[in-house]
């Protein structure tokens, strides 16, 4: 038989026509007719697989938002029976299934079972997901049951599982309702560390916690300052991580930044926390791995000896996104006067790299003579960089403004799936410090430049606090910041002690 007539088969056969209908099933949510389904396959002897428990405990798991209560009762009963039988058919799990099994369990209000659920997994050697610590994370959470909830995040970060902003958030929440001062303390500060700027549900629960009558009463009155500096100093900056600071009620207001960082409310100053620069040579290394698996690369390797020969820059352009801002066709004449502005504020007066796809360079308005001249010029002094056709042109230029470690102007957000694969821990941090955005005005463009402080929670030597929201966008619309304040009591200094 010809590949093509085994598949032909294999879509064909009982369990085939199973799969293609259990699948549509899940793709309408419809649990009802999926259960029918099961019901007439073991009634036939169809053998059923992995993939079709999986597929039937998702649905089961899922039912929750259909509305009808027979339905998810029906669901639910029929759910834990299907996973019963998945065991009694030798079919082995995976972490789909447990996941679903565990969602089931959480929906039955038995977050103790979905942890257990979670545990069998790591007895089986399959590597829990952050989702499959979900059902009995927020369960236990739900029923206020702190001890347990802290004993899943405990087996989340053994697991090597990063908890995200909706887990810290519930963690969060469940401190500060169980009065667990330092546990609370401890939530601030991986939100600070992991998420940085926080939703508006975080906001409100960190809110809550400044305003309540636990907030007021906690707190070291007399502290050390040499202590707190030398915790700010071993943490970077913006942090010191040596508990509450102060004693009485705090000031909780939303507000905001001034350009320089200074807070409109308390008066002040953010400071701006430095990048590593190992941690800066350690991404350009995964950037370059990343875009060779993804690149031609042999076009991307022949782009990185360019670079060593022409850089380093002072900017790089994303060309083809500064081209079409406030434009439906392409511009050269606006990409010309931001390369012309960065130029003019330039500490080696160069011209900025700019990067475009070859195609940009060859055809449409490159025909025009003028646009020609321009493109030449570029040419000519090392400033233009065309990608190769069938290329990702970001590759190109995130990479070129890593290596530099220089600034990077585009408006592109960098939140598709080729930014996703960076990770939440550096690259969020090196955006902040060196992406310019840009508006264009009647007199031409404005440029952006990075905030001279770090849009992310710090904690001051004062023990004030500022929690910056993802409210506002910094370019027209002002972030949004909550801002926590005490009166300063006095406090220690190192020569005072014995």
């Amino acid at each position: 038989m010809s590949n093509k007539a085994r598949k032909k088969a294999r879509r064909e056969s009982p369990e085939g026509v199973l799969r293609f209908k259990l699948d549509m099933c899940s793709k309408r949510g419809d649990v009802v007719e999926a259960l029918r389904l099961y019901d007439e396959a073991r009634s036939r002897g169809v053998p059923l697989s992995q993939h079709h428990y999986n597929v039937l405990l998702y649905l089961c798991s899922c039912s929750g938002s259909n509305g009808d209560e027979n339905v998810v009762n029906l669901a639910l009963k029929r759910g834990f029976e299907i996973f019963k039988q998945m065991g009694v058919d030798g079919i082995e799990p995976n972490e789909a299934t447990f996941t679903s099994a565990a969602r089931l369990a959480c929906a039955m209000e038995d977050p103790e079972m979905a942890f257990n659920l979670v545990k069998q997994m790591k007895s089986c050697g399959i590597p829990p997901k952050l989702r499959s610590y979900g059902p009995p994370l927020f369960g236990f959470c739900k029923k206020g049951d702190a001890d347990r909830a802290y004993e899943v995040d405990a087996h989340m970060m053994e697991s090597g599982v990063v908890a995200e902003e909706p887990e810290l958030c519930a963690l969060l929440g469940l401190s500060v309702e169980s009065r667990r001062v330092d546990r609370v303390y401890e939530m601030v500060h991986r939100l600070r560390a992991s998420v940085r700027q926080v939703s508006e549900s975080t906001a409100e629960v960190v809110e809550r916690w400044f305003n309540s009558e636990d907030a007021a009463g906690v707190g070291e009155e007399n502290w050390d300052v040499g202590k707190v500096r030398e915790g700010v100093v071993k943490g970077g900056g913006g942090w010191h991580g040596q508990g509450w600071l102060g004693k009485g009620k705090w000031k909780v207001v939303r507000t905001e930044m001034d350009e320089a960082g200074v807070c409109q409310s308390c008066g002040e100053k953010l400071v701006c926390i430095d990048i590593d620069p190992r941690e800066t040579e350690n991404f350009a290394s995964s950037l370059t791995k990343l875009a060779c698996q993804r690149e031609v690369k042999a076009d991307f390797v022949q782009f990185q000896e360019w670079l060593q020969r022409h850089g380093p820059f002072d900017a790089v352009v994303d060309g083809a996104n500064v081209s079409l801002i406030n434009q439906k066709s392409f511009s050269f004449f606006e990409l010309n006067s931001v390369v012309n502005r960065l130029r003019q504020i330039s500490p080696s007066k160069r011209l900025p790299l700019v990067i475009l796809h070859r195609s940009r360079v060859t055809g449409g308005p490159a025909q025009n003579p003028n646009n020609k001249k321009l493109i030449e010029s570029w040419k000519k002094s090392g400033a233009l960089y065309a990608t190769p056709a069938g290329s990702n042109d970001d590759w190109y230029w995130l990479y070129a403004a890593v290596n530099c470690n220089c600034l990077l102007v585009t408006n592109d957000e960098m939140r598709d799936h080729l930014f996703q694969l960076l990770g939440t821990s550096f690259f969020p941090r090196w955006k902040e410090k060196h992406q310019v955005r840009l508006t264009i005005t009647r007199r031409g463009p404005v440029l952006h430049m990075p905030p001279p402080y770090s849009i992310v929670i710090q904690e001051s030597e004062q023990g004030s606090w500022h929690v910056p929201t993802v409210t506002g966008d910094d370019l027209e619309t002002p972030r949004q910041w909550l801002c926590a304040t005490r009166t300063r009591k006095n406090h220690r200094h190192p020569q005072h002690l014995e």
